[in-house]
């Protein structure tokens, strides 16, 4: 069905392990074989006993106990064939579900960061876990199940034409009328199952966003309005699953309707021929078993249609990141040179988020090896996004950034940002120990080069004087340690890389005055003989940058030193007078 388009890809992953999968299917094959057998060779001794009753003639024992050796292998059989073909199918299923999550995993990392901006986190938590945890349950319950089903239908089927044609086509009407009684139903669902999988996807982003944001809600007393948003968004997914499992919920008790229609049918028909001497009493007895071995499997399939309906959404969800366009590589990158000097320079660039709104035009400026660089101007300037080209999270739409004369597109990503350090505004730390997340700027950094990192950072004393020092764990939310003992954390992390760049994003700009100046001192030894782009927010830290880019709209509206441009009495000297009282304050009372 088209409804499952989606499924057929997964085929893909279980490619691989073909081998395995064809003795899965050779021992569902024997399943339905024995499971078929078992009604003709059950009606074996009720045919002999029959006989014998009617013939006056004593019981053949001998035939009898023959019947239930027939029956008891036919068991063990059966049973045996399906415990085979229910471990390897798990077995293949869990290898290609461990395929799939590996690249889902590669392909996140090859995504553009764009991507992460448009989507919400929760919602690509959603596909990775619980949209892969539909496909694989519905792969280990459907995939026997369903060649199950069909084969004993089939089989099924054969046998009741051998043992009277005119009742088989009679029964077999219940196929058609159940399929398309399946085939509506499926057709009507889809849309809620795939409406479902979304709002999942939506529940999941709201709930990790607002628990994230859970100490600011508090505060600001958004309870309320925030449980509200949560009820409208469980009211759409409990919309869609409401609708989604009462319409296939139907499946079941409409195919079950023409199976006992059916049943009377045969039963009646049946009897018939058994006193017009047609068919014998046993194989009246295994047809009625086998009108109920083609309806099982057809309630079955109508069992696993809102599971297959429900893994095929999901199935799309995680294909649509799959097929996400990745970031462009070069067919040949350029190498990096044995030494970086360094020097940066933008060469009528030009760049937009969104092709109708233009952020940045023909910019252009050189920052020599060394030099520290800070960019300034209001919310939207462009600040942020420079960084963000910078480090090529997003590329140029138009001109070229060169690092050393290199043409940054030319080069891979890796090289790029392996010239970078880069501390943002805000201060991510991950679960782990002090250390390692210092460490986290370079992987095989020493105990020593770790505590040299936090000295130079300013953080080393305050890391001592917490319980377990460099072996202290950080939570998983970050929020055992200070907001400004986090940032200077951050700091460390940075400094420990050895950048050739650094990058500081407003890294001060959640710390009070005090702490600001020690982060001050370590970020000047930290920046001595590297090239720094410093985005500033209290314009009093940045009075000995070699050069301040003051932006606009995405335009330099004014460049120079700090004496230049205030002497200018330009846009730059209006931001600095309106923020000198402020700080001016700040200062006395930091005193």
């Amino acid at each position: 069905m088209k409804s499952f388009s989606s499924l057929k890809r997964l085929s893909h992953y279980i490619k691989p392990y073909k081998l395995t999968f064809i003795m899965v299917m050779v021992f569902t094959v024997l399943t339905v074989v024995f499971n078929t057998a078992m009604p003709y060779v059950v009606g074996l001794p009720t045919t002999e006993i029959t006989k014998n009753v009617a013939a006056g003639e004593p019981l053949n024992f001998d035939y009898i106990f023959k019947c239930l050796i027939a029956v008891a292998a036919v068991g063990i059989g059966y049973c045996a064939t399906q415990l085979l073909s229910g471990v390897l199918i798990t077995n293949v299923v869990q290898q290609a579900m461990r395929d799939l999550r590996r690249d889902i995993d590669e392909k996140i990392n090859r995504l553009p960061v764009a991507y992460f901006d448009r989507n919400q986190q929760g919602n690509i938590l959603s596909r990775v876990t619980n949209d892969v945890d539909a496909v694989s349950g519905a792969m280990q319950q459907a995939l026997i199940g369903v060649v199950n089903a069909f084969l004993a239908i089939i089989m099924s089927v054969s046998m009741m034409f051998y043992i009277n044609t005119i009742m088989a086509l009679v029964s077999i009407i219940m196929i058609p009328a159940s399929l398309l009684i399946s085939r509506g139903i499926v057709k009507i669902s889809q849309k809620y199952f795939q409406g479902m999988q979304n709002s999942l996807g939506d529940l999941n982003g709201y709930v990790q966003e607002n628990m994230t944001g859970f100490s600011v809600l508090k505060v600001y007393g958004r309870e309320k309005q925030t449980l509200e948003g949560f009820k409208k968004v469980n009211h759409t997914l409990q919309h869609y699953g409401f609708r989604a499992a009462f319409i296939s919920g139907l499946m079941m008790p409409l195919v079950q309707l023409t199976a006992y229609a059916t049943y009377i049918a045969m039963a009646v028909l049946g009897s018939f021929y058994v006193v017009g001497g047609v068919i014998v009493v046993g194989q009246l007895q295994a047809f009625i078993q086998y009108i109920w071995q083609v309806s099982q499997p057809m309630g079955n399939i109508t069992q696993l249609s809102s599971i297959l309906q429900s893994a095929s959404a999901s199935a799309k969800r995680v294909f649509e990141i799959l097929d996400e366009p990745e970031e462009v590589i070069n067919e040949q990158d350029v190498q990096l040179p044995e030494e970086i000097r360094g020097e940066v320079t933008f060469e009528h660039v030009g760049f937009s988020y969104d092709p109708r709104k233009p952020l940045i035009k023909d910019l252009n400026f050189t920052v020599k090896a060394g030099q520290t660089v800070a960019i300034v101007g209001p919310t939207g300037a462009g600040k942020t996004t420079l960084i963000n080209l910078l480090m090529r999270f997003y590329d140029v739409n138009e001109g070229a950034i060169k690092i050393d004369g290199i043409d940054t597109k030319k080069m891979s990503r890796g090289d790029v940002r392996s010239l970078f350090g880069m501390v943002l505004q805000d201060a991510w730390l991950y679960e782990g120990t002090i250390s390692d997340n210092i460490r986290f700027g370079k992987l095989d950094a020493t105990d020593y080069e770790v505590v040299d990192a936090a000295k130079t950072a300013n953080v080393d004393h305050f890391i001592r004087t917490m319980p377990d020092g460099y072996d202290m764990e950080i939570n998983a939310e970050g929020d055992n340690v200070s907001l400004g003992q986090k940032q200077l954390l951050t700091i460390a992390r940075a400094v420990v890389s050895d950048p050739k760049i650094l990058i500081l994003d407003e890294a001060t700009s959640s710390v009070d005055t005090r702490l600001e100046a020690l982060i001050q001192k370590a970020m000047d030894r930290v920046m001595k003989g590297r090239t720094s782009f410093v985005i500033a927010h209290r314009l009093s830290t940045i009075r000995d940058a070699d050069l301040i880019l003051v932006m606009k709209q995405g335009a330099i509206l004014e460049q120079g030193t700090h004496e230049s441009l205030l002497a200018s009495g330009g846009f730059y000297s209006q931001l600095y007078q309106s923020q000198f009282a402020e700080e001016g304050i700040e200062e006395e009372f930091a005193e």
